[in-house]
């Protein structure tokens, strides 16, 4: 990795949060990459296990930046990208190993693309199947649900470059340029979904996303440990609150019955309720601040609603309803 006093092409941020387990699979990986002109910036959180001791001791190239709590995925990584001096940030899960070429493959494909490519999707395969597909760039739907492109389909599968809808932020590439204009993560999600958001919100302004299949990363998943309650209280506001912020009044109203149905779905399949309506409810406390976004947003945006409902996809990509019952009964 880069160890000039010179700006590196990259900064590579990790966000850290009581996984020393996971530090020395994903360093050790950068360390061997072919591409070597990045710095490493790891953002821990709090932590407890001696993650910041470890790091200190074993990767001194790596610049670590400690908080005394953990604030969440979108703050962490806003942290580390506001002390990024490059051209341009990835991001990475600390629960990923990177392949040798991922970092050179996808600053070759950004180096080539036309300026309104703002960000790239990784090929996340599955830490303990390399052979199945974890993520080949995300998609968002009418029901409000996202979805990870390829999720459990062969590794051979998903090998040519395309253009997805955003890129899952544990194992991507951005422009600095394409986050400063963007504002970077909404730190109001905490955590979940806010790559999604982000995606939306570049797509609005006329950015594109391509996926890098040569960029491969494997990912472990949920390698930090949040809690089921938390992640339904999360998903659940943050879903409402991506929607809301978003996606203009005339698409709202034309999609209004999938979506009422999509936010019920997950109310029933999370099994949940308590979270999900606590959840709702501090969407509906937040409302002010989310509004105000809205109209910054949509006075910015620079598509065209007919182009932005091609963007997003008409299938749940969930288990239907009836499916899920009928499980149940056999």
């Amino acid at each position: 990795m880069n160890t000039r006093i010179s700006r590196p092409k990259v900064a590579v941020i990790i966000p850290n949060w009581n996984t020393q387990h996971w530090l020395a699979g994903c360093l050790d990986g950068l360390r061997n990459q072919t591409f070597q002109d990045f710095q490493i910036i790891l953002v821990d959180n709090g932590s407890t296990d001696d993650s910041v001791a470890f790091v200190t001791e074993h990767y001194p190239e790596v610049k670590v930046i400690v908080s005394a709590e953990n604030k969440g995925f979108a703050p962490t990584v806003n942290t580390g990208i506001r002390q990024a001096d490059s051209e341009y940030v990835a991001l990475l899960n600390v629960d990923t190993i990177p392949q040798p070429d991922w970092l050179n493959s996808l600053v070759e494909m950004m180096d080539q693309s036309p300026a309104d490519v703002g960000c790239l999707a990784s090929k996340m395969l599955v830490l303990n199947n390399p052979g199945s597909i974890d993520d080949a760039g995300d998609t968002f739907s009418w029901y409000g649900s996202a979805r990870k492109r390829g999720l459990g389909e062969l590794a051979e599968n998903y090998c040519q470059i395309e253009e997805v809808f955003s890129p899952c932020a544990g194992a991507a590439l951005y422009r600095h340029t394409f986050l400063e204009e963007v504002g970077g993560f909404d730190e109001h999600f905490i955590s979940y979904l806010e790559d999604i958001d982000m995606g939306l919100r570049g797509r609005l302004l006329g950015y594109r996303c391509l996926y890098v299949p040569t960029a491969k990363v494997l990912h472990q998943g949920q390698g930090a440990g949040t809690s089921r309650t938390r992640y339904v209280y999360l998903m659940t506001r943050n879903r409402l609150t991506l929607l809301l912020k978003n996606i203009p009044w005339q698409l709202l109203l034309k999609h209004s019955y999938t979506l009422l149905f999509g936010q019920f779905y997950f109310f029933l399949v999370y099994k949940k309720p308590f979270h999900s309506l606590a959840g709702t409810i501090s969407f509906l406390v937040a409302l002010p601040h989310i509004l105000n976004q809205r109209r910054i947003i949509q006075k910015c945006k620079v598509v065209s609603n007919q182009a932005l409902e091609t963007m997003l996809i008409y299938e749940l990509g969930e288990p239907s309803l009836r499916d899920i019952i009928k499980s149940k009964f056999r």
